[in-house]
């Protein structure tokens, strides 16, 4: 069978046909407009689903469903889209919407970050494990908790928001406004806030160099610091402390076979899978006697909300 993967974004609406292995055999984009009536982005979406079934070529009696994840609060059984703060849904009816514009397919939603780690753990870099727990490290932090076999979503799927638990109370400004959560301070966002302060105690760092020449990107944090900028590494390693903080909380918690990162931050393992991985096999609880858990960036990378989507199918059809 066939599966169709959707991952929503703020800038575009990503479509792929994804066959049994989680190979993406087919892709197709369209660009949203910020602010876009909702309304409207449902039409785009169906239209979208109908044209890449179309121009693939494959027939829909071999179309088991449509996967679709989202940048927000889902509530999958429902269906609903509650709130996506990068698109304009609130309240948004969208499996219902879809039959209604002719989309007869079984259609299932959910967030991108439980999309992502289900295909880590079909498809990925987990592919087997029945324990993952996956951190897409991004202007904000998401994370996606797969225990016995389950995706673990809370209430009316309103739980598995990891990024906002809180490990410093009073502390930094998260992106929700609350304050001290694991977000403000283990997020991309975050470690470039940690870089630029690095730099106004260090102006004549490496670091700061870079940051100079060609804007505040992350990548400059880890150029310096793979050519040995001392204020670069630092910042690294404190910024793996805080995802570290985080990270072994989630452990303690589910105790996951894998604990997987995603996000462009992933693209520097060697200065920071290593170093995380040592923190978490030391201060995870039990780590002397427990099994060792597995720290590995997430493998699926550009098309992961498009073969995580289409798995939220695959696990329904289980």
């Amino acid at each position: 069978m066939y599966y169709v993967g959707i991952d929503v974004g703020g800038m575009s609406l990503k479509a792929g046909i994804v066959d049994d292995e989680g190979k993406v055999l087919f892709k197709k984009a369209v660009k949203t407009t910020p602010g876009r009536a909702g309304e409207l982005i449902v039409g785009d979406l169906a239209q979208l689903i109908k044209d890449i079934i179309s121009e693939s070529k494959i027939s829909e009696k071999e179309i088991a469903g449509v996967g679709m994840g989202f940048p927000g609060s889902v509530w999958d059984e429902k269906g609903v889209v509650r709130y996506c703060c990068n698109i304009n849904l609130v309240d948004i009816p969208m499996v219902k919407m879809l039959k209604e514009k002719g989309i007869n397919y079984p259609i299932f939603i959910s967030n991108d970050a439980n999309c992502a780690v289900l295909g880590e753990a079909y498809v990925g870099a987990a592919k087997g494990a029945k324990n993952v727990v996956l951190i897409t490290i991004g202007t904000g932090l998401g994370t996606g908790i797969f225990v016995d076999g389950v995706l673990l979503t809370g209430n009316r799927s309103a739980g598995a928001e990891g990024g906002h638990m809180q490990i410093n109370i009073g502390g930094a400004k998260c992106g929700c406004d609350k304050k001290g959560h694991y977000e403000a301070y283990a997020s991309a966002t975050a470690l470039l806030r940690q870089a630029k302060e690095a730099c106004e105690k260090h102006p004549d760092s490496l670091m700061n160099d870079l940051f100079k020449k060609h804007g505040y990107e992350g990548y400059c944090i880890f150029n310096a610091a793979e050519q040995g900028d001392e204020t670069a590494k630092k910042v690294i390693a404190k910024f793996v402390k805080y995802v570290g903080m985080g990270a072994v909380s989630l452990c303690n918690l589910f105790y996951p076979e894998y604990f997987l990162i995603g996000g462009g931050i992933a693209n520097n393992g060697p200065l920071f899978i290593p170093q995380l991985q040592r923190y978490i096999s030391r201060n995870v609880y039990g780590n002397k006697y427990n099994p060792k858990i597995k720290v590995q960036a997430a493998k699926l990378l550009n098309d992961a909300g498009i073969i995580g989507a289409a798995c939220l199918v695959m696990n329904r059809a289980k």
